[in-house]
């Protein structure tokens, strides 16, 4: 009989949030063997969204190396200083992945157990999620594409701007129709300036059709924003 620690298998969901105020995109939601075992115990708490699953894989929210690392798997809604997160301790043991030393610093004392996975089917997995976009809804898709566009354009550096966000706008369930606001992406950017300076931060409240091709629709959003001055173009943030 084998006394050897139970190796699990990860799998990595995409979900957007019912309350998308705190970021808009989706979370990339880690399951233990079909399990939501992070619900169990710190049910208020999202995992990490898709904007951090960009870039090298090596600053991917869930990478890990032969060195331990402490890595926040959930979080509130507001900030983690304020209700506490989940956090693990990650790190490569050969041919194993292990998620140990868990801390919960919410209201409850709760932690799953400590976990191990193959690290190759591990790191197939966390490739696979950064890749997903099955889960986009139109709006998102919109977001994504136009972001690219914007940043390769260096449009707002011509103008000594800084391009902080693109991010989807979802309409919010549950408000009367007449206080609605259409779906559409979210622009933000501000004046560069000295390290620690204030400057002027300014916003695009763009509006998508889903009766038009995405495609067409980025195209038409790029240029209203790449067409003057975007500090004349866009609303200022107060």
């Amino acid at each position: 009989m084998s006394d050897q620690p139970a190796v699990s298998t990860l799998t990595l969901r995409h979900r957007i949030p019912d309350d998308w105020a705190a970021d808009p995109w989706a979370e990339v939601r880690p399951l233990v063997d079909g399990v939501d075992v992070l619900a169990e115990v710190h049910p208020e708490g999202r995992a990490r969204s898709c904007r951090f699953w960009t870039g090298p894989a090596a600053g991917w929210p869930l990478a890990v190396t032969e060195e331990p690392r402490r890595t926040m798997i959930t979080e509130p809604t507001c900030t983690a200083g304020c209700c506490g997160a989940l956090y693990a301790t990650m790190r490569r043991e050969g041919g194993r992945v292990v998620w140990d030393s868990w801390e919960n610093t919410g209201n409850s004392s709760a932690v799953p157990a400590d976990l191990r996975f193959d690290a190759a089917r591990y790191e197939a997995e966390l490739a696979r999620a950064a890749a997903d976009r099955s889960w986009e809804e139109p709006v998102d898709t919109a977001a994504r594409l136009l972001g690219r566009t914007l940043a390769e354009s260096r449009w707002f550096e011509r103008w000594g701007c800084v391009l902080t966000d693109v991010s989807p706008r979802r309409e919010e369930p549950g408000l009367p129709e007449e206080l609605r606001e259409p779906e559409g992406v979210d622009v933000g950017f501000h004046r560069a300036g000295a390290a620690g300076e204030r400057t002027d931060a300014y916003r695009y409240t763009l509006f998508v059709d889903r009766d038009r091709p995405v495609a067409e629709q980025v195209r038409r959003l790029a240029a209203l924003v790449l067409a003057d001055d975007p500090r004349r173009t866009a609303e200022p943030e107060r």
